[in-house]
């Protein structure tokens, strides 16, 4: 009977404590959403950027652990107009959002389409890249469309767009594909190991990654890949914070400099083979 008088005291003393403390959480995460931390930035010379380090071309690791990318060079070319650091953090790409939220990070600037769902809390950039979900196969599978991935396994990155296409769009693939559920990824390159291995049959994914991965592949024409008309276009954008209202400001003015300039296109053509100069509207 001690004991549980005992057990139940600490029980009564903890619960305030755990209450208080949930509430000044919610409390710190409120202010970090709201708050417009520029002057912080400023003051400390350095912006943190969240991103999924083997995304290839937006950001990835070279053999030597080097960090390079299209966004790489795109965020500091941003950033290097107001005299601040790129510190690039890599994080697991299904918390971007929880990182952004909770303040680890200042941005999410990694091939981060604009999408309804996320822009309910997210704020974001002008556009700066269009891209679109795209199914690849291998050719010796013998799938030629969407419909072929008929009992077939699919694989998808973790808190993808491709994620959210499978979800919205469950006639198009996702009713096909073996337990109609998809094998999910932490990155691209596993997908890609289980796809040579023939493990899953298919990947739902970014444009730009496959073309850039294929295009590097000394079997690249070992690939197939397909696109539906009923996937519309997309467009990447930086994320950030609903409160940090001079941060978006800054970053779209430094884009359009560089759209006016030609260091956009410079950059475009660096990773793409192709002078694209376009820059969606703020």
């Amino acid at each position: 009977m001690k004991r549980f008088k005992i057990w139940f005291l600490l029980i009564v003393l903890l619960v305030p404590t755990l209450v208080l403390s949930g509430c000044q959480s919610q409390s710190v995460t409120k202010r970090s959403n709201s708050a417009d931390t520029w002057s912080k930035i400023k003051k400390r010379g350095t912006v943190v950027i969240g991103l999924d380090d083997s995304f290839v071309p937006m950001g990835f690791r070279q053999k030597n652990g080097k960090l390079v990318g299209y966004d790489v060079d795109l965020a500091r070319a941003v950033f290097k107009q107001y005299g601040i650091k790129v510190d690039f953090q890599t994080i697991d790409w299904s918390m971007k959002e929880t990182e952004l939220r909770n303040g680890t990070i200042d941005l999410i600037w990694n091939g981060y389409t604009i999408t309804k769902a996320r822009a309910k809390s997210v704020a974001f950039s002008r556009p700066y890249l269009e891209n679109q979900q795209i199914l690849v196969t291998k050719k010796a599978s013998n799938i030629n469309n969407f419909k072929d991935m008929q009992g077939k396994t699919l694989g998808v990155q973790n808190g993808s767009t491709g994620t959210s296409v499978l979800d919205e769009k469950p006639a198009l693939l996702k009713d096909y594909i073996k337990g109609k559920k998809p094998i999910l990824y932490d990155t691209f390159p596993e997908a890609f190991i289980d796809l040579n291995a023939n493990r899953i049959q298919g990947i739902l994914m970014d444009k730009v990654y496959a073309e850039y991965y294929i295009k590097h592949q000394p079997d690249g024409s070992a690939y197939s890949t397909y696109m539906s008309k009923q996937i519309p276009a997309e467009d990447f954008a930086v994320g950030m914070r609903k409160g940090d209202t001079t941060l978006r400001k800054n970053i779209n003015k430094a884009l359009g400099k560089m759209q006016q300039n030609g260091q956009l296109k410079k950059i475009n053509q660096k990773w793409f083979g192709e002078a694209s100069n376009y820059l969606g509207e703020p």
